[in-house]
C-alpha cells in the first residue's frame, strides 16, 4: 500500500468509527426526544437530502482546488454536528445538527476520487476495496464503542464520535498530499456538469445503478437498529456489538478477498456476484424469527456488501476520464445521497405502516433490479481504452 493510499485509508477508518458510534444509537436518542420511526427516518434522510445539494459542487470543488482541503473541510462540518448533536436538547437541534454534516459531507467522494488519482484503473477495485476495509473496520469499532459507552450515557458515544472525527481531521491536515494542481484541474458548474454526464448513456446507467443500489442499502442501514429492537427486544448496547460483529465479515471480504475475486471474475462480475448475495441476505432476514436465523441470514448480506461496494465505486470511475474523477465521483455522490435520503423515509414509514419485514423485503426487490440493469450493463469503446 503506497503512503497516499494509507494515509486515506486511515483517515477514512477513524472518520468511519465516528459514524459508525452514530448509526446504532441515532433511533434509541431520537425516540428521548419522541420521535416517531417516520421521523427517525427523516433524520436520516434529511441528512443524504443534503448531501445530494452539496456533493456536485464539493466534487467540483475538489477537482478546481484540490482533495485536501475539501476533504478537511468535510471532516471539520462533521465534528461540528456531532458537537451540536451531544448538546441537543429537542428535535429540531438534531435536524440542525445532521443538515450541517450533511452539507460539509463530501469526504467519502472526495476520498474515492483521491483513489482514482493515484491508481491505474485496473487497480481501482483493490484500492477500493481497502476503503471499503476501512469502512468495515470502521463499523466494527464504532458500533461497538457506540455499545459499551451508551452505557453510561446517550450523549457520551456523540462525543466520542466528535473526538474521533477531530483526529481524522488532523491526520487529513498532517499527512495528505494533495493529489490535484489548480493548473489541471477543471472548470464547469457542478449541476451543468450532473446533468451533461447523465447524457452519456454508459455514465447514466452506472449513476442509476449507483442510485438504486444505495437506496436499497439505506433502507437495510437505518432501519436496522429499530428492527433487531421491534423483532428481537435489543437495546442500544446490543444493536451496537450486533452490528460491529456484522461488520467483521464484511472487512474481511474487501480487505483480502476483493483482490483475487476481481482478478479472476473482472468488476462486473463480481459486482452481480454481491447483488445476489445481498438479495438472498435480505430475504433470509425478513423471515428470520430468532436471533441464530437472523445471524445466518445476515452472513451472504455481509458477503454482498464486500463484493458490491468497492466494485460498484470502481465501474462507476471507469465511466469518466481521469480528468474529471471528482465530478463523476461527485455526481455519483449525489445520486448515492439521494438514494440514501429516500430509502430511511420510505424504510422506517414501511417498518411503522406494515411491519418490521416489509423494509428489507423491499431492499431485496431493489436489489434484484438493480441486477437487471447491471446484467445488460455493456462497457462502452470509451470507458475500455480507460480501463486497458
Amino acid at each position: 500500500m503506497t503512503r497516499p493510499l494509507l494515509v486515506i485509508f486511515l483517515t477514512i477508518f477513524v472518520n468511519l468509527v465516528g459514524f459508525g458510534i452514530i448509526i446504532p444509537l441515532l433511533p434509541f436518542y431520537a425516540e428521548t426526544f419522541g420521535a416517531s420511526p417516520l421521523t427517525i427516518g427523516l433524520l436520516f434522510a434529511v441528512f443524504s437530502a443534503c448531501q445530494l445539494i452539496a456533493a456536485p459542487a464539493l466534487g467540483d470543488m475538489s477537482d478546481r482546488y484540490g482533495r485536501r482541503p475539501v476533504l478537511i473541510f468535510s471532516l471539520l462540518g462533521t465534528v461540528v454536528s456531532f458537537v451540536l448533536m451531544a448538546m441537543a436538547h429537542s428535535i429540531a437541534m438534531l435536524f440542525v445538527a445532521r443538515i450541517i454534516d450533511g452539507l460539509s459531507g463530501g469526504n467519502i467522494s472526495t476520498a474515492r476520487a483521491y483513489v482514482a488519482d493515484v491508481t491505474e484503473p485496473k487497480d481501482r477495485a483493490r484500492a477500493y476495496g481497502l476503503i471499503g476495509a476501512a469502512f468495515g473496520l470502521g463499523f466494527i469499532m464504532g458500533p461497538a464503542l457506540s455499545g459499551i459507552l451508551a452505557k453510561y450515557s446517550y450523549t457520551a458515544p456523540v462525543w466520542a464520535a466528535a473526538a474521533v472525527t477531530l483526529v481524522a481531521t488532523a491526520m487529513a491536515w498532517l499527512w495528505l498530499p494533495e493529489t490535484v494542481h489548480r493548473a489541471a484541474a477543471g472548470t464547469g458548474m457542478p449541476f451543468r456538469n450532473l446533468a451533461e454526464m447523465m447524457q452519456r448513456p454508459g455514465l447514466r446507467r452506472m449513476l442509476w445503478i449507483d442510485f438504486i443500489y444505495w437506496f436499497a442499502f439505506a433502507i437495510f442501514q437505518t432501519t436496522f437498529a429499530l428492527f433487531v429492537a421491534h423483532r428481537f427486544g435489543f437495546d442500544v448496547s446490543q444493536t451496537g456489538y450486533f452490528f460491529a460483529a456484522f461488520g467483521v465479515l464484511g472487512a474481511v471480504v474487501q480487505g483480502g478477498f476483493i483482490r483475487p475475486i476481481v482478478h479472476r471474475l473482472g468488476d462486473k462480475p463480481t459486482f452481480i456476484l454481491g447483488l445476489v448475495c445481498a438479495g438472498v441476505g435480505l430475504v433470509g432476514a425478513t423471515f428470520a424469527q430468532t436471533v441464530w436465523g437472523f445471524t445466518i441470514a445476515l452472513v451472504p448480506l455481509a458477503l454482498g456488501i464486500g463484493f458490491g461496494h468497492p466494485t460498484v465505486s470502481a465501474l462507476v470511475s471507469r465511466a469518466g476520464r481521469g480528468d474529471e474523477q471528482g465530478r463523476v465521483q461527485g455526481a455519483a455522490g449525489a445520486m448515492e445521497s439521494l438514494g440514501r435520503a429516500m430509502g430511511p423515509v420510505w424504510g422506517n414509514a414501511a417498518l411503522a405502516r406494515y411491519g418490521d419485514g416489509m423494509p428489507y423485503l423491499s431492499a431485496a426487490v431493489c436489489l434484484a433490479l438493480t441486477l437487471i440493469l447491471s446484467v445488460t450493463y455493456q462497457v462502452t469503446d470509451s470507458e475500455s481504452a480507460l480501463a486497458g
